[in-house]
């Protein structure tokens, strides 16, 4: 694995030094910019690591867990603007996942930590394991249409648990398809909650 740090006037020369370096195209490659120290006029500075070369830090890194969890499983990654979605597939989903997905927050956890130690790349990587988090949002947005749909029929506003802030955007998002209902989020932290609001036109 390569990580690339470069120095130049402006920001553009000094990533094209890294991608020639890397042999890389700017798409295949990750970069953070910072402004060069020890000069006497100001350089910038780059740091850039291929997206191949993490692809493959981060199957390491899981394969080893693997391997001291006495488990097996299939790596699939599906690139997004920030970083990678990574798909573990494996017929240990209970040992993997845990009680209430505790034990895959854990792995997410450690992952993500051991990837931003690579660089100031800011990556995000969200990782799921044989879709139990894609299937336990579908079932979080089939409950809040459900609520939804009573709000709008009875007027009756309905105030929600408290959930996280990617919870709460799921509401924001899943109620704004529904006419004559707002969302409003109360609270503070980490007890904030949404209300799902009827309004008259």
């Amino acid at each position: 694995m390569q990580v690339v740090t470069k120095e130049a006037k402006n920001k553009e020369e000094a990533l094209n030094k890294a991608l020639t370096e890397l042999n890389a195209r700017e798409l295949e490659v990750f970069y953070a910019f910072g402004e060069a120290e020890g000069h006497l006029f100001k350089k910038e500075k780059v740091m850039a690591i291929t997206k191949y070369d993490v692809k493959e830090y981060i199957k390491e890194y899981l394969n080893t867990l693997a391997h001291h969890m006495n488990t097996k499983f299939d790596i699939e990654f599906k690139e997004n603007d920030y970083g990678f979605n990574v798909m573990i597939m494996t017929d240990d989903n209970s040992v993997l996942i845990g009680r209430n997905g505790k034990n895959l927050e854990s792995i997410q956890l450690l992952l993500r930590q051991a990837v931003a130690n690579l660089g100031p790349f800011n990556l995000k990587i969200n990782l799921d394991i044989s879709d139990y988090k894609a299937h336990k949002e579908r079932k979080f947005q089939g409950e809040i249409k459900h609520i939804a749909s009573v709000v709008a029929r009875t007027k009756v506003d309905a105030k929600l648990d408290p959930m996280n802030s990617y919870q709460r955007r799921l509401v924001h998002n899943v109620v704004s398809k529904f006419p004559n209902l707002i969302t409003q989020s109360e609270g503070e932290e980490p007890n904030r909650y949404v209300v799902i609001k009827y309004y008259s036109d």
